[in-house]
């Protein structure tokens, strides 16, 4: 797998590696026309967050959002379910300066609950975690780079940036892998899928995201 990889702009449609990226979100004239618009309304604003997010073990796969301040612990889950985790309805929890939000908050030690409205908690340079399954667990790490004002929307969280897929080769050729084995963990590709030994029911698609190969999950429409 690439270590960097590229990623496409969602304002602007156009791609840069993962170093640029977010230099280009702060240049790009597409998100400061509609910055800047709302700067002269300002009455129709709403303050947000830039939030960076990758994959703790693989940060080959990352996202930038821009996240409404009015928005909770629980839309942040519930956007990150949608479109990098889903697979069984597991439980999740964030960790931040120590403390956790959880799915399913233990009061006993000392859990809280997803409800919380994230500009209480956050502001720019915070960093934190987020687990997606206690069992085959799915790590992020996510980092407020920024803040702005913008638009009004009926959507509390935006994607703003996100990798292209990853170029992963099949552990047997020089292919590009279409699935991957969660039984022997190797990379197929669509040739030596036909003479893979394993079950066939042990196979997953390959999809963009770091649950890739993880439990059962297939992908978000996105993918």
């Amino acid at each position: 797998m690439r270590k960097t990889t590229e990623g496409k702009c969602y304002y602007c449609k156009k791609v840069f590696n993962k170093t640029a990226i977010k230099k280009h979100l702060d240049s790009c004239d597409e998100r400061k026309r509609l910055i800047e618009k709302t700067e002269k309304k300002n009455a129709n604003g709403e303050r947000c967050f830039c939030v960076s997010v990758e994959g703790f073990y693989i940060p080959a796969y990352w996202l930038y959002l821009d996240i409404s301040s009015l928005a909770t612990f629980r839309d942040l889950d519930e956007f990150l379910r949608d479109i990098w985790l889903e697979c069984c309805g597991h439980l999740s929890a964030f960790e931040i300066k120590g403390i956790r939000y959880s799915s399913s908050p233990d009061r006993l030690y000392g859990e809280k609950h997803m409800s919380v409205d994230l500009t209480k908690i956050l502001n720019v340079g915070i960093q934190f975690t987020y687990d997606y399954d206690f069992g085959t667990t799915t790590r992020l790490k996510l980092k407020v780079i920024s803040e702005c004002q913008r638009i009004k929307s009926d959507k509390k969280i935006e994607l703003m940036a996100r990798n292209l897929p990853p170029e992963i080769k099949c552990s047997y050729c020089e292919e590009n892998a279409k699935q991957v084995c969660v039984e022997c963990e190797s990379w197929l590709c669509n040739k030596c899928v036909e003479t893979h030994e394993c079950d066939e029911n042990m196979l997953l698609p390959v999809v963009n995201s770091p649950r890739v190969g993880q439990c059962g999950y297939t992908g978000s429409e996105e993918d």
